[in-house]
């Protein structure tokens, strides 16, 4: 579904990431794991057609995607879920997710959507009316993700979502990420509970200083020494 393919990344001289190339299959969880400043963020919005990279492939459904318009990549079906939620906090939920199905490709079918995300997240239903800045910040994620899903994209990135967040909602986010998943969503997950996203990822990449460096089964590495004294204390 989504192939990077040696892709080099700079903020001027400085290199972001060198070389990079992953996989996202149809249907999987992947999980991107790295310490602060490793490049995982500059990966998620180089694939979001944020930055251009300099050299490198970015291939979904076979088209090479890398270097265009952000509003490009999110219609053919990229959509992303931003670390910090990025919710609008002067609009009301409503509104939030109305600009999430601005985009060509959900137009038509906001009214649908609108309905189905209301019914994934009934809390926001009862929130519709209120300004998104006031929400907890475990609603606001909740936000975010109907607004990105109000696009109706095949694949969402999904950068820290459980930032910030009480360690039950951190499992309420997670256990959301896999219920979609499980209707057919692709998932690309960052996320700062390593073991977590291990335990739910179809397979996992390591990044370190903008390369990676180890790739595997989720479950694989969730049993890798060098994973787990790096990342897990263990």
């Amino acid at each position: 579904m989504l192939s990077v393919e040696d892709l080099d990344l700079f903020y001027g001289d400085a290199q972001a990431l060198s070389g990079v190339s992953l996989q996202a299959d149809e249907g999987a969880i992947v999980a991107i794991v790295g310490a602060n400043g490793a490049g995982k963020t500059s990966l998620i919005r180089a694939i979001a057609g944020m930055i251009r990279p300099k050299r490198g492939r970015i291939v979904f459904r076979g088209r090479d995607i890398a270097g265009l318009d952000s509003h490009i990549v999110c219609n053919l079906g990229i959509g992303q879920v931003a670390e910090g939620r990025q919710v609008f906090p002067t609009l009301s939920v409503r509104e939030n997710l109305l600009t999430g199905g601005m985009l060509p490709r959900a137009r038509a079918r906001r009214a649908q959507n609108m309905e189905r995300m209301l019914a994934l997240f009934p809390r926001l239903r009862e929130r519709l009316a209120q300004a998104a800045g006031t929400l907890s910040g475990g609603e606001q994620q909740m936000l975010a993700i109907a607004r990105c899903l109000m696009g109706e994209p095949e694949l969402v990135m999904f950068d820290e979502p459980s930032l910030g967040l009480s360690p039950a909602m951190t499992h309420a986010v997670l256990d959301t990420i896999v219920d979609l998943n499980k209707q057919g969503l692709a998932c690309l997950l960052v996320e700062q509970n390593v073991a977590a996203s291990l335990e739910i990822a179809s397979r996992a990449y390591v990044l370190e200083n903008g390369a990676i460096v180890m790739s595997g089964a989720g479950a694989d590495l969730l049993k890798d020494d060098r994973v787990r004294a790096a990342y897990l204390g263990m």
